[in-house]
């Protein structure tokens, strides 16, 4: 009996969950969350907010993801051939400031800002443009004077109820890269990034009256679809190579429309029937883009369930994860389709928990991106419980570009330790090619660390000095320090002594 008795308990004890092993948490992957701003999506809550009330929702976003251990925020800083920044090439957005080319009221730059309070968090901070999309709708009487539809009408085509960049026109394109390096020169961002909008997506019996720009740039024997691919391949490449001059560590990231082609069209394609595609619709063909190395990451928007018969979420992560050479490969989700779609399988708890569950069991995969910010702060506690439990319960490191320098940096020489008596200040040379310091509690023979020994958050570090709390001098003999630099890359251990045994 007492043998019966015995063997229950132990059942019981490895059925419970309390007691089931922990899904391993990776070192690192890319945990992105998109910020959008066209027509107040997601921040501001209202262009005509106060200030104040705007950098309070703007933290609360960052605080909520900060909790969830999120790593990347993308935040749409051009939406329609406007800027949340003061530009020379465009004008204030009305989802900013309340109206169209009027400045916020603050001297404070609030762009500068909002990238400061991001990486004091432990995220990165990718500027999310818009690069062809003028206007939002039809309403040009509302558009500032400063505006490209009144200072360059001739780069614009109506389709449908948008006006559109011409990506055909030269002088267009060199003002679109023009933008990016102002945003690149100015801010201390860690990517540019794009999502699904190249040229637009197609509308029945409409026309995209790109004819003339054809006729006079198109080459000889070169097709409209292959012109207007061309188009957008020299925009990417030059975006690209202009980056990687100003600042190389700074990443250019694409998030496309999650088919490239479907197989009914093309065998390399996936087994999806997609209404539309990047490749024949969009004009967009990131796999060259992979190919020819001209972009750090991509995020394929695969914002559909598991097993959906047109486009199921299984198979197109299976299908980039076998075509993404040469990039970062990280999947997009849509938790904004959460109880709020027709598709059942939204409406089951663990669909989204699912889908992370087969980026990490799918080797070339190294992260995810949910859309948008605000769909899991609305509701949704339990879906949020299952992801905080079992994916994100642990600090992850974003993964390095393959694009970045191979070598592990120098680390920082220390000049000194000035002990206050409230903390420890090192003094080092140089930490101004440095994002951050992890310290590490030190056992004794341990020479190599993982996120698991951190005693303290992510600390941000700039200028020469880095400070370490008095909680640590009591608790530690010894600590260790890597720094990691603006590519990401890890330092060697440096070895601090703050007391003899």
């Amino acid at each position: 009996m007492k043998k019966i008795a015995l063997l229950f308990i132990l059942l019981l004890v490895t059925s419970c969950s309390v007691f089931k092993p922990k899904i391993p948490q990776p070192e690192r992957e890319f945990r992105g969350f998109w910020v959008a701003t066209v027509v107040n999506i997601d921040w501001p809550k209202n262009g005509n907010d106060a200030i104040e009330k705007q950098k309070k929702d703007y933290l609360e976003l960052l605080d909520f993801y900060q909790k969830l251990n999120f790593n990347a925020a993308i935040v749409q800083v051009r939406a329609a051939g406007d800027a949340f920044y003061k530009s020379d090439f465009a004008p204030w957005s009305r989802y900013f400031t309340g109206k169209e080319g009027i400045a916020p009221k603050t001297e404070k730059n609030l762009l500068e800002w909002m990238v400061a309070e991001t990486h004091k968090r432990g995220m990165e901070f990718h500027a999310w443009l818009n690069p062809y999309r003028a206007t939002f709708n039809l309403d040009t009487e509302s558009l500032s004077e400063k505006h490209d539809y009144n200072l360059n009408p001739d780069w614009m085509l109506k389709y449908g109820k948008k006006h559109y960049y011409n990506p055909g026109l030269p002088e267009v394109q060199k003002h679109l890269v023009n933008i990016i390096d102002e945003v690149v020169a100015q801010y201390d961002i860690d990517a540019i990034h794009f999502d699904d909008y190249f040229y637009p997506y197609k509308i029945e019996n409409e026309v995209f009256d790109d004819a003339e720009s054809f006729e006079n740039y198109g080459l000889p024997n070169q097709s409209l679809d292959d012109w207007r691919r061309s188009n957008v391949d020299s925009l990417v490449l030059k975006i690209h190579k202009n980056i990687k001059k100003e600042k190389p560590w700074v990443q250019f990231g694409v998030s496309p429309f999650g088919v490239w082609k479907n197989k009914s069209t093309d065998p390399r394609g996936s087994a999806t029937q997609a209404g539309q595609t990047n490749y024949e619709d969009l004009y967009a063909n990131p796999i060259l883009w992979m190919e020819e190395g001209w972009i750090d990451y991509i995020i394929p928007q695969a914002y559909w369930s598991m097993d959906l018969p047109v486009a199921s979420h299984k198979v197109i992560t299976e299908w980039w994860a076998e075509n993404s050479p040469n990039t970062n490969l990280y999947m997009g989700n849509g938790p904004y389709k959460i109880r709020n779609n027709d598709d059942k399988a939204w409406h089951k708890k663990r669909e989204l928990p699912n889908q992370i569950k087969l980026s990490r069991n799918t080797a070339k995969v190294q992260g995810n991106a949910f859309f948008s910010a605000k769909s899991l702060m609305q509701s949704n506690d339990d879906v949020l419980k299952i992801l905080k439990r079992n994916y994100y319960s642990n600090i992850a490191l974003p993964p390095i570009s393959p694009l970045a320098p191979k070598a592990t940096p120098a680390a920082p020489l220390l000049i000194s330790k000035n002990d206050t008596g409230n903390e420890l200040q090192l003094l080092f040379d140089s930490l101004e090619p440095f994002r951050y310091a992890l310290v590490y509690k030190k056992k004794e023979k341990q020479n190599t660390f993982s996120l698991n020994d951190m005693i303290l958050p992510l600390i941000p570090v700039n200028g020469k000095t880095l400070s370490i709390p008095p909680s640590v001098l009591k608790k530690h003999n010894e600590i260790v320090i890597q720094f990691t630099d603006k590519f990401g890359r890890e330092t060697e251990p440096i070895f601090i002594l703050l007391k003899q045994n």
